[in-house]
């Protein structure tokens, strides 16, 4: 029960964040927090350390339990791209990708330490300036549509070097929060998003899964 509880104060919170709240608000309750929200405190002590910081929000947990686990799975899984690095990021090199030769893309410089070893500092529709066509077995884009991926131009460059950069077998996941202020256009109209074929992921049953969570956050799947 009290984990139920937790994850439901995170996903009000994650909630509250996606709106938009002023980044001068989310610090100074940030610093509140330290004080009065013992899970919060625990976490931060833990980032300080250098040990391994979940986020442990429902969309959070499907990634981390069945969508990684079953592209990892996958003998022609070896070369990943992950995309949209944050502080609950920072070890999924070591506890997911460690046999994989992995990398990570954020367009904010701070996001750097939250990254990979093998770390681009970028915006996603840039990626052609950084990678040959075919590199990627698998390219997970996890809270970017939205978060700075906001305009058709931005989108359609973006997702079509993802095509591009996958191999001829590649996967491609897309991950996004299904609320009016996260949902800059209508996916669907992005043509360079219907150059790839929509794979309906097996434990799902469907190309589109939508979590149990208040922000509506949502994963496609699909395949070139």
């Amino acid at each position: 029960m009290r984990g139920t509880k937790l994850r439901d104060r995170l996903e009000e919170r994650v909630l509250r964040g996606n709106a938009r709240l002023s980044r001068t608000a989310s610090i100074a309750g940030n610093v509140m927090r330290l004080f009065t929200d013992r899970d919060f405190t625990v976490r931060a002590a833990r980032y300080l350390l250098g040990l391994p910081v979940s986020l442990d929000t429902e969309d959070r947990r499907i990634l981390k339990q069945v969508i990684f686990p079953y592209f990892l799975a996958l003998p022609t899984t070896r070369d990943v791209l992950f995309v949209g690095c944050g502080w609950y990021t920072r070890h999924y090199e070591r506890a997911f990708f460690a046999a994989c030769n992995y990398w990570t893309l954020d367009v904010a410089p701070r996001a750097r330490k939250h990254g990979a070893r093998q770390h681009i500092i970028a915006p996603l529709e840039r990626l052609s300036e950084y990678f040959s066509e075919g590199s990627f077995d698998l390219i997970v884009c996890n809270g970017v549509f939205g978060f700075g991926l906001d305009t058709r131009e931005q989108c359609e460059r973006a997702f079509a070097d993802c095509h591009s950069r996958l191999r001829s077998t590649g996967h491609f996941v897309l991950g996004w929060t299904d609320i009016p202020a996260r949902t800059p256009l209508p996916l669907e109209t992005i043509e360079s998003l219907s150059r790839f074929q929509k794979f309906d992921f097996p434990a799902f049953g469907a190309w589109r899964y939508l979590t149990a969570t208040p922000y509506r956050h949502t994963y496609e799947f699909y395949r070139k």
